[in-house]
């Protein structure tokens, strides 16, 4: 007589070849025993033995099928009587905080690219007055004159103090701030952007003024001094263009002109230094991106980093402009639901550790936000769960010197492990695991 497997399903099996009851024990052969026994112990009822293995053969070669199915299967473990009385791994049951997620698709880099205008010649004539709006930024001389002579190589960081480029050989250097140079400043000059000018002389080791929002007789003398450095006339007055003005350090993404060119329209595109994620979230999924919430960021060679959201921008939509032939009003029914379903909202996100990024620069990565959150539940890793022959899963719990496979009821899956209960299953509970 063969001795018998001591696995256990919380099933027995009926003369009919139904799985009924509490237990179902397979034996080495391949069938079902009524009772289980211990492990290594021969099957009592030789009789039912015999007539269960043919009632039985199509209930355990589904199981087989169910336990290779994948995650769900218990990881490829066989469920027929072949199967070890032992599991080769374990793990206990924890009681835990899940949270499931909603992968996107996002691009790791350095965020939107903004261009560096050449200044024009309206912004460098009207002193005191406002410049051009909508420039990301004001570089060059007095006007749109003079012949580039150095350009950053792509890829460049460029900080306070330091040339964005060079004109007749004059250096536009970059200064931190909100405030660009759109007038011509000089003793007598006043307001916000006089002090952001006299914070970075400052910061650069300028010195003989009050940093303030007056521009005086000592504020012209450091200017002077900044000239010459600059390579620049001593003129003590600081005029459109004269320097770019951003909020800090930038990335040079691509140079628009090249030595040799006149000073006229872009003169290069940057961005910032860090390297960040952006997504264009559906509209339907807005509610998932929170600033200051976290997500995760899975990178080509599957390792996943933690991020938080630092900014979500104004949604955007790319409905099919196409539709012509009917008045607005007439054609809203189906634009509008096509500008809806193709809206999507710019988020950017920020990676906790940059350090793990290692080389990566740009990069296509799926972002996880997190889209349900379940406190004080009692799970286990996805791979513990077992396919029941008749459907439904099991986990393999070890007591002592036996396993048996105890039912359990699924709620929510997340970060690879599934909240399970059911009848025996409690914080701490030993089950099988594939190695």
């Amino acid at each position: 007589m063969t001795s018998q497997d001591e696995r256990t399903v919380e099933r027995t099996a009926a003369g009919d070849g139904t799985v009924t009851g509490d237990t179902v024990s397979f034996d080495g052969g391949g069938g079902v025993v009524a009772q289980p026994s211990p492990v290594g112990t021969r099957g009592p009822r030789r009789g039912m033995r015999i007539a269960l293995i043919a009632a039985c053969a199509l209930v355990i070669a589904v199981a087989a099928v169910g336990a290779a199915a994948g995650a769900f299967g218990g990881g490829g473990r066989q469920a027929d009587a072949s199967a070890p009385s032992a599991p080769p791994a374990t793990t206990k049951v924890q009681r835990t905080t899940l949270t499931s997620s909603q992968a996107m698709d996002g691009q790791l880099g350095y965020g939107d690219t903004a261009a560096v205008r050449a200044p024009s010649a309206l912004g460098s004539a009207q002193s005191g007055q406002s410049g051009q709006s909508g420039q990301s930024a004001q570089g060059g001389g007095a006007a749109s004159s003079g012949i580039v002579t150095w350009m950053p190589s792509a890829g460049a960081t460029i900080t306070r103090g330091k040339p964005v480029y060079k004109v007749d050989q004059r250096s536009v250097p970059l200064l931190y701030g909100s405030v660009p140079l759109y007038r011509t400043l000089s003793p007598g000059s006043s307001g916000e952007d006089v002090k952001m000018l006299e914070q970075n002389l400052h910061v650069l080791g300028y010195r003989g003024f009050t940093v303030d929002d007056a521009y005086d007789s000592g504020t012209a003398a450091a200017v002077e001094k900044w000239q010459e450095d600059c390579g620049r006339s001593k003129t003590g007055e600081v005029r459109v263009g004269d320097a770019v003005v951003a909020s800090g350090p930038r990335r040079v993404a691509r140079a628009e002109l090249a030595m040799g060119d006149p000073l006229s329209g872009d003169v290069l595109t940057w961005t910032g230094t860090e390297r960040v994620v952006s997504v264009d979230l559906p509209v339907q999924y807005a509610q998932l991106a929170k600033t200051g919430g976290n997500a995760t960021v899975t990178l080509p060679d599957s390792t996943t980093l933690d991020a938080v959201v630092t900014d979500i921008g104004t949604p955007t939509s790319s409905s099919d402009s196409s539709v012509s032939g009917s008045s607005p009003r007439d054609s809203s029914d189906s634009s509008d639901a096509t500008s809806h379903s193709n809206a999507t909202v710019p988020v950017e996100l920020k990676i906790k550790d940059a350090g793990k990024l290692g080389s990566y620069q740009a990069a296509s990565v799926s972002v996880g936000f997190a889209a349900e959150t379940r406190e004080n539940v009692l799970a286990v890793p996805v791979d513990a769960l077992f396919a029941l022959p008749h459907g439904g899963y099991a986990v393999e719990a070890v007591t002592g010197s036996k396993t048996e496979y105890r039912r359990v009821e699924l709620g929510m899956f997340g970060n690879g492990m599934v909240e399970i209960s059911g009848a025996g299953i409690t914080a701490g509970t030993v089950v099988g695991v594939p190695q």
